[in-house]
């Protein structure tokens, strides 16, 4: 799989499915930049993919979120676990 290959439109609509769920979740606006990516995962017993999430409120601001799922079969709940999970 070539990681720099355009997106399908599948993929594509997918991540603004998710960044509008992430949006209304998190109550931010448009000048908050949302981020959604699907990547390789490398961890033991970890499912091929992985959606991350970006949340960009200022320069040094950043919260990431990740699903063990292709973006295509990540869902409302999915993000919303995600999002409300507590941190260390």
């Amino acid at each position: 799989m070539n990681p720099l290959a355009p997106k399908g439109p599948g993929v594509i609509d997918a991540a603004r499915r998710i960044k509008g769920w992430t949006r209304t979740m998190l109550a931010i606006d448009e000048t908050t930049v949302v981020s959604v990516n699907e990547l390789a995962c490398h961890l033991p017993g970890c499912p091929p993919r992985e959606t991350v999430i970006l949340v960009m409120t200022g320069p040094n601001d950043t919260r990431q979120f990740s699903i063990h799922k292709a973006m295509a079969e990540v869902t409302h709940d999915d993000v919303h676990a995600a999002a409300t999970q507590e941190g260390p």
